[in-house]
This record gives structure tokens, sequence and C-alpha cells, in this order.
């Protein structure tokens, strides 16, 4: 019998992966109070429901920066998806796209941009981080640019990675099997070594990313590129201001799922006061702890335009590859229209504010 929720698909990828591969997947920071308030965050959150509307014909498609999408949600920038499936993010791009949706690929995925590219029609953006080589950083960009992607992510929330002790009682590092072709410099010496008391992934963080990064290079990279830049990382109406200052097409409301500031905000409860100081000017997304269609309902309601969605599919893969993330995608879907349907709202559109309570 087929999961039939998000949260059975992990008890089942809990049971098949192996133990440092799950906790690097599901863990967070620190004693992981922010990774489970990402989630109770969204269950806290209670919908003032309408009734008569006559909701027999219902739409979930909207428009995320000038994409069309068959519904609100796109497929959150996860590393190293081949420890889930062979695959590994040529399954997720192949599921979002047959989803309806799309997916931001990570930085340290472990297949190229181009044959991700190659194997879906689907929206497909590229996540950045800044490296201390800036020779570098613009290099992905043209790889990007030049492989179809068609915006770039910038994170922001990780000037070092933060303490994932799961991660350091594992010793976690990337089987030797695996690549990252899509860093910009060789990780084979580091990302793939056991360091003691670091996990080869923070090792390789301190190694690389730049610390000093600051407001100055995003104007550095709207320069740069022609791409639209959202920017990842945002829980602060001010900086989030300050980003569409700086050149940024829009922010993505993230705590990097817990696993950077632990006892940081909720992104549920960062929302609205981003919303309110962006007032509809730019592109307003959200992630973390998103598991139920009501989840997606109240994002929507917030004045997100779309939603990322993360671990779910890295259960999916590492359950039934391909086909379970495009299971995970369509349970979601599925109780997304239901919870449209059950709110009285017929489309995105009139997921409006006066919905929460």
């Amino acid at each position: 019998m087929l999961p039939v929720n998000l949260r059975s698909y992990e008890a089942l990828a809990a049971e098949r992966l192996p133990r440092m591969v799950y906790d690097y997947y599901a863990g967070g920071a620190n004693d992981e109070i922010l990774l489970r308030e990402s989630r109770s965050a969204w269950d806290e959150i209670r919908v003032r429901y309408r009734v008569l509307r006559d909701v027999s014909q219902r739409s979930l498609a909207t428009t995320v920066g000038g994409h069309q999408l068959e519904w609100p949600v796109i497929v959150a920038p996860m590393a190293f998806q081949q420890m889930a499936t062979p695959e590994g993010e040529v399954a997720t791009a192949r599921a979002s796209a047959a989803a309806g949706s799309g997916m931001i690929l990570s930085t340290l995925s472990n297949r190229t941009i181009e044959s991700v590219r190659a194997a879906s029609t689907g929206l497909l953006w590229f996540q950045l981080y800044v490296y201390r080589d800036r020779g570098v950083t613009a290099e992905l960009v043209r790889r990007a640019e030049r492989a179809g992607c068609t915006a770039l992510v910038l994170t922001v929330d990780t000037p070092l990675l933060g303490r994932r002790e799961r991660d350091v009682l594992n010793g976690f590092h990337v089987p030797a099997e695996f690549e990252a072709p899509n860093l910009g410099v060789d990780m084979r010496g580091t990302l793939a070594s056991q360091h003691g008391a670091a996990s080869a992934l923070a090792q390789f963080i301190a190694d690389y990313w730049d610390a000093g990064i600051a407001w100055r290079d995003l104007a550095w990279l709207r320069a740069l590129t022609s791409l639209p830049i959202y920017v990842k990382g945002i829980v602060r109406g001010d900086d989030a201001m300050l980003a569409l200052e700086h050149g940024a097409a829009g922010v993505i409301v993230s705590n990097h799922g817990g696993r950077q500031l632990d006892t940081a905000l909720p992104t549920a409860r960062a929302l609205p006061e981003v919303a309110d100081a962006m007032g509809g000017r730019g592109v307003l997304l959200v992630d973390g702890g998103i598991r139920r269609g009501t989840d997606v309902l109240k994002a929507l309601a917030m004045g997100a335009q779309a939603v990322l969605l993360g671990r779910p599919l890295l259960w999916g893969l590492a359950v039934n590859g391909e086909a379970g993330a495009r299971h995970v995608l369509q349970l979601l879907r599925d109780e997304l229209d239901l919870a449209f349907a059950l709110a009285g709202v017929c489309s995105p559109a009139e997921a409006t504010r006066d919905l929460l309570a």
C-alpha cells in the first residue's frame, strides 16, 4: 500500500537509508528546536474558512517570476540527492516537471546542471553561494545561464555551516562514489573525507565559501547577469527591502530548514512581516516545514506566491525513486485542492489573509 501522506514517506525512508544519510537529510542545528518549530508553527495557525462560495470549479495555477505553474509549489534546493536514489537530481527534475511544478538545483547537487536541464522542460533555477574566489562564482553564473536556468537563488544564511550534531556524531562525508560537479572546485579531497570533530561539509564551507558576503555582493552579482536573482534566507522585513534595493527580483523566506541558527524564527511567523514590508513588490516565496496542503494555503494567505517543498521529496526518492517523488507531489497537490474547496477558495488569488486566525 502506498503511503497516504508525506509523514509516512519519511518513516519509510528512515528504514531504508543508511543512518548517516538519513540524519544528514533529516537533521537540524544544535538541539533542533527550530527544526521542530518550523513544522509546529504552521499547525498553530487556524483557518477561518468561508462557506457557500461555489467551489465546484477550482484552479491551483499561478505565475511565479513569469513562469506558469500548475500549482504553487516548487522543489527546494537540496544537496546530494544521489544518496537517496541513483538518478539523484535528474529524478527530481522529471518528477517536478510531471507534477506541473519545477525545482531549484542545489550547488551541492550530484548531477550536473546540464544533465538536470536536459531531463526536464519544467522550471529550473540554480542555487548559488558566494565563494572567496569571485571568479569561481562568476563562472558558475555563466554556466547556469548557458545551461538554460532561468533564475539564480542566492542563499545568504550560510556564511558558515550551522553545527549539526547528528553530522558530527556520524562523521558525515559524501561517499566516494558520488561527485559534486557544480561546485566549481574539486570537492573530493574535503567532502569525501572525515574530519574528526567537524563534518566534511562544514570543513568544505569554511575553506571555500566567503563568510564576508555582504549586500555589496548582491549588487556585484546583479551587474554580472541578466537572470533574476532571488535571495534565500530572509526572515526580516528590513532585510527583504534591502534585497530589493540591491537588485533582487524577490526573496525566499527561509531559515535553511532549521539547519543553521537554532531557535531562530520559524518561517510561518516571519512571512507576514516580510510580506507587509514588500507590499507586493517582487516575488515572495517561503519554505520550512511545509508538509500539508493546508500549510500551502496558509502561506498563500500570508502573501507568498508559492512555497518550496524540501525534505519530503528526498523521502519519496529514497522510497521509490522518481515515482516516489512524483507521488509525494501528487499527495500534496491533492491536499491543497481539497483545502481550497473546504476553505471556500477557488484560486490562489482568493487565498487572502482574512482566512487566517
